[in-house]
């Protein structure tokens, strides 16, 4: 399972490289704070692997980052994917990122 950082995400926002931002919380969560990824809720991930994109890097998150590498793990023994990533830290160290640029 590959891992990337909220920083390598940050520079592939920058840079313009195009990735699949997946967003695995609930909507209680997502109403809280949200990157801006496609929904697609972690109980509804195995009805929707249809909509994981397989020619670019996809990149799933939820709050800390256990979900999210439990899904990627997941969905690595049903398709042989090889562009999945789980946000390391989830979005709270991408928050965590944002507020350090901030000062």
């Amino acid at each position: 399972m590959k891992l990337i950082t909220p920083q390598e995400l940050l520079e592939w926002k920058q840079s313009g490289k195009p990735y699949q931002l997946v967003d695995i919380r609930e909507s209680y969560e997502i109403e809280a704070c949200s990157m801006g990824g496609e929904s697609i809720p972690m109980e509804m991930i195995p009805e929707r692997l249809d909509d994981l994109r397989t020619d670019i890097p996809v990149v799933i998150h939820c709050q800390s980052g256990r979900r999210s590498e439990a899904v990627v793990r997941w969905i690595e023994t049903k398709r042989s994917m090889d562009n999945l990533y789980s946000l390391a830290g989830g979005i709270a160290a991408w928050n965590d990122l944002m507020m350090e640029a901030q000062h």
